[in-house]
């Protein structure tokens, strides 16, 4: 290796056999697909949260529940998670008190299963594309793994009708084999690390829905049927 030898990173990425240049194409898809993951998802939980947070503050000021549904219902577009949520539970609540049934169990269950099914509809919803960051994280250290070992067999392979063997002639092919292991933990790490992060806030998401559901589901309770 002589001085004027040059390891940088995109020297290495050049001088690497053809399978280690395809795991690193590999790498680098799955890293901006990743990104592209981290940065929509961070958007979207700030996006609920903020919703969240307005419609619970505008529900327990003690506005009237007409009110609230048709406010909901003239701006579709921008009602959050819990808002349809609330939505689909007090349509479902009043077609029920419409038809004249007089069996409050009937009228309480059927808004349950409508904010049930609205709740999975938005945590469905939340939880997309999440499977894909936790896939990034896991698989991409072994992908990198995978093209370090095949560049450093290519570099002994290289080293087989050299009569001696030094540091020199083998540091530039191990050094080429070496950069896929980082580009692997450079796709993996923020992958994980926002999995978790994402994943945590969608839980804390989902108790709040949980914990309006209930509560709601005790305000329809003390309704008068007619």
């Amino acid at each position: 290796m002589s001085p004027d030898t040059d390891l940088s990173i995109i020297s290495l990425v050049m001088q690497s056999s053809l399978l280690v240049q395809c795991v690193l194409l590999l790498l680098l898809g799955i890293s901006l697909l990743s990104w592209t993951t981290i940065f929509r998802k961070a958007f979207t939980l700030r996006r609920t949260r903020t919703q969240t947070e307005l419609f619970e503050e505008a529900f327990w000021s003690g506005g009237e529940l007409q009110e609230l549904l048709s406010r909901a219902t003239r701006d579709v577009r921008r009602t959050g998670a819990l808002e349809r949520i609330f939505t689909a539970g007090l349509r479902e609540f009043l077609k029920v008190r419409a038809n004249q049934n007089d069996d409050r169990t009937a009228h309480l269950d059927a808004a349950r299963r409508a904010m049930k099914a609205a709740y999975q509809r938005e945590m469905d919803e939340l939880e997309s594309h999440l499977p894909f960051l936790a896939s990034a994280g896991s698989v991409s250290p072994y992908i990198g793994l995978f093209g370090t070992v095949w560049g450093i067999m290519h570099a002994f392979r290289g080293l087989a009708n050299v009569q001696q063997a030094t540091l020199a002639s083998v540091a530039p092919g191990i050094a080429e084999a070496l950069v896929a292991t980082a580009i692997g933990l450079f796709a993996a790490i923020p992958a994980v690390v926002a999995y978790n992060r994402y994943s945590t806030g969608i839980d804390r998401l989902a108790n709040r829905f949980e914990s309006f559901i209930e509560e709601f589901t005790n305000i329809l309770q003390r309704q008068p049927l007619h």
